[in-house]
C-alpha cells in the first residue's frame, strides 16, 4: 500500500494545526456555527442529528494492520466505542466531541490517515474495486490509478470549490465491484488491440433525486492521458455545472441537459486544447506508484486442503462461511475473505472497536498485514493461506464477525438514516435490523441465494438504493415514516436502476413487502440457481407488483 513521503506528512501536519486553530476559534465564540461550518466540512466534519460526526478518508479501502488499530482506539478513545463503515470505504465517528476533533486528526495523521476530502464541493474520496490485486478476472490493480488521482486532486486549486461534491471510482476486473457507472467519473481498466492499458471512461452516473446510469464518453483511454482527460471533464463541468440550484449542479443533471454527444464534443475540445505534455502520466511515475501495491510473495500452495474439508464435513456454519464469505485468491491455495457487518440484528456496517482490533490483528498474522473496506460496508481479508481459513474463522466468531451472509439477503446496505442524520426522512437501520431477522442467516437465507437489497433514508441515496436489486427508499407523507421500493437495480457492468413498483408501504408493513416479494421470486424463479436479478430481467415487474398489491389490499403484508 501507499506510504506518506515526507511532502505527505508535512501536508497533513500543517492541515491538522489550522484545523486546531480553527476550532478553538469556534469554542471561543470568535466563529459563529454559520463562519465555521465552510472550515469543518474541509476536515470532513458534519453537524448531524444530534451531534458532530467525523467522516475519515479510507483511499480506495485499503487499511494496515496499525491503521485499523488506531481507528480502534479512537472509537474508544473519543466515540462511543464503534465506527461506522461507509459506501464510499471509509469510516465515520458519531459521537466526537468538537474539541477532541483536531486531537482525533492529529492521532490519525500519525497513522497516514486524514479527513481530507471526504465532504465538501470537492473531489471525494476515489473508490476501487475491494478485490484489487487479488481477483482471478482483473486486468490491472486499480489501486495505483486511484492514488495517483487521489494526490492530484488534494486540495487541486482549480477544483476546490466545484458546483456539487464529485466522486470517481475505479474498476480494474471484468466484473465492475466499484460500481462505476453510478459515480460522476467511472473507470473501467482495459486492454485496447495493441495490448496497451487505458481506460473506459464513464462520465454522468449517480443517484440522489435524479439517478442516471453513466453514460461512455471514451472507449478506450491511454494510461499516460489519465490525468489529462480527467481534468478536462472536470474543467468542463466547473465551467458549465449549475451554482444556482444545488439539486441541479451534479455533472449527471449537466450531461442531461446537454446530450451525451454535445458534452463529449466539449470534453474532447477541452482535451485537444490542453498542453500535451502538463500532465501525461511518464512511465516511470506510473511504475513508482504500482511498486507500492506489489502484491505479497505468495508460494503456490494445493488449491484443496484436507484441514478445511474436514472441518467442513463436521462444522455446518462453517461449511456456510466457507461457500458464501470465501472466494479464491488469484494464487493458488489462497482465499480472499469477506467478514460480514451485517450479524444479524446489528447495525450494518457498524464495527466495536473491539472487533476492529481482532482483525486488525487478523490481517496481521494471515493476511500480510492488509485489510480492505468494501463499498457494501463490510471488511476484507486479502490474502488468507486456505489452511489458516479455519483459525481465522474461530477468531472471527469469538467476536461476533462470523456471520456467513456475504452477498445474501442478510448482507444490507444501509446509510445511517433518521437515526443519525438531518437530512434523512425516515430511518433505515431498524428497517434492515428487522428485515435480517426476517430471513436470518441459516437455510431459509441460503435457498434464497444473491440477492442485493440497499436502503436509504431520504431521497439522497446514500444506501444506493436505486441500484439494489430490491430497493427501499424511506421518506415522510403526513408525518410518517412510509417505504417506497424499487427492483431490478444493479450496481455491476449491467448497472440499471430499479423500477418503482408503486405506492410505498408503512414501517409495519415494509418487512412484509419485502418477504412477498422474495416469496414470489422463489415462485417464479427457474431452478435454484437463477438469481433474483436474473428471474428479474426475464419476467419483469408485473408479477411483483401484482403480488404485492393484490396481497397488501386483501390483508396486512
Amino acid at each position: 500500500m501507499y506510504h506518506y513521503d515526507d511532502f505527505d506528512a508535512a501536508f497533513v501536519a500543517a492541515r491538522v494545526e489550522q484545523f486546531r486553530d480553527q476550532v478553538a476559534r469556534r469554542l471561543s465564540g470568535e466563529l459563529t456555527e454559520e463562519q465555521f461550518r465552510p472550515h469543518r466540512l474541509m476536515n470532513g466534519l458534519y453537524l448531524q442529528l444530534h451531534s458532530y460526526m467525523l467522516r475519515v478518508a479510507v483511499p480506495y479501502g485499503t487499511l494496515s494492520s496499525r491503521q485499523m488499530r488506531k481507528l480502534a482506539e479512537i472509537a474508544r478513545k473519543y466515540d462511543r466505542g464503534y465506527g461506522h463503515f461507509t459506501t464510499r470505504q471509509n469510516i465515520q465517528f458519531n459521537w466526537p466531541a468538537l474539541k477532541d476533533t483536531p486531537d482525533i486528526l492529529a492521532e490519525l495523521s500519525s497513522v497516514e490517515m486524514h479527513a481530507i476530502q471526504t465532504s465538501g464541493n470537492c473531489i471525494r474520496n476515489v473508490t476501487a474495486d475491494h478485490y484489487a490485486g487479488v481477483a482471478h478476472d482483473e486486468i490491472a490493480d486499480p489501486r495505483p490509478y486511484a492514488e495517483i488521482l487521489r494526490q492530484w486532486s488534494s486540495l487541486h486549486p482549480e477544483f476546490s470549490f466545484l458546483p456539487r461534491k464529485f466522486k470517481i471510482a475505479v474498476n480494474g476486473a471484468r466484473h465492475d465491484r466499484a460500481v462505476i457507472q453510478a459515480h460522476d467519473i467511472g473507470l473501467q481498466v482495459v486492454r485496447n488491440e495493441k495490448n496497451e492499458l487505458g481506460f473506459t471512461v464513464y462520465v454522468g452516473g449517480g443517484m440522489g433525486r435524479t439517478p442516471f446510469i453513466g453514460r461512455k464518453v471514451r472507449e478506450f483511454l491511454p494510461e499516460r492521458d489519465l490525468l489529462g482527460y480527467i481534468e478536462a471533464i472536470l474543467r468542463v463541468y466547473n465551467l458549465e455545472g449549475r451554482r444556482d440550484n444545488k439539486f441541479k449542479a451534479r455533472i449527471k443533471i449537466l450531461m442531461h441537459e446537454k446530450t451525451l454527444e454535445t458534452l463529449r464534443g466539449e470534453i474532447e475540445a477541452e482535451f485537444s486544447a490542453r498542453d500535451p505534455k502538463a500532465l501525461d502520466l511518464p512511465p516511470e511515475d506510473v511504475a513508482r506508484i504500482v511498486a507500492f501495491f506489489a502484491p505479497p510473495e505468495l508460494e503456490p500452495k494445493k488449491p484443496v486442503s484436507d484441514r478445511v474439508e474436514r472441518r467442513k464435513g463436521k462444522d455446518a456454519r462453517f461449511a456456510s462461511f466457507f461457500a458464501s464469505n470465501v472466494v479464491p485468491h488469484k494464487t493458488p491455495g489462497y482465499v480472499v475473505v469477506t467478514v460480514s457487518l451485517k450479524a444479524i440484528g446489528a447495525v450494518p456496517g457498524d464495527a466495536s472497536a473491539d472487533q476492529m482490533d481482532a482483525v486488525a490483528d487478523l490481517a496481521e498474522d494471515y493476511s500480510h498485514d492488509e485489510l480492505r473496506v468494501s463499498h457494501e460496508q463490510n471488511l476484507i481479508l486479502p490474502h488468507i493461506a486456505l489452511d489458516d481459513l479455519p483459525a481465522v474463522y474461530d477468531r472471527l466468531a469469538s467476536v461476533g464477525l462470523s456471520t456467513a451472509n456475504a452477498g445474501a439477503v442478510t448482507d444490507i446496505i444501509a446509510c445511517p438514516g433518521l437515526d443519525y442524520c438531518a437530512l434523512a426522512t425516515a430511518r433505515s437501520i431498524p428497517v434492515a435490523q428487522r428485515i435480517a431477522q426476517r430471513f436470518g442467516d441459516g437455510a431459509k437465507a441460503r435457498a434464497i441465494g444473491p440477492l442485493k437489497i440497499k436502503i436509504s433514508g431520504c431521497i439522497n441515496a446514500c444506501g444506493h438504493h436505486h441500484v439494489g436489486h430490491i430497493g427501499i427508499l424511506g421518506l415522510e407523507r403526513a408525518g410518517e415514516e412510509t417505504y417506497q421500493i424499487t427492483l431490478g437495480g444493479s450496481a455491476d457492468e449491467n448497472a440499471a436502476i430499479g423500477q418503482i413498483t408503486g405506492p410505498g408501504f408503512s414501517s409495519e408493513n415494509i418487512v412484509g413487502a419485502i418477504d412477498t416479494i422474495v416469496e414470489t421470486y422463489v415462485g417464479l424463479r427457474r431452478g435454484e440457481d437463477e438469481a433474483f436479478i436474473d428471474a428479474f430481467r426475464r419476467v419483469g415487474l408485473a408479477p411483483f407488483k401484482e403480488a404485492l398489491y393484490e396481497r397488501s389490499a386483501g390483508s396486512d403484508i
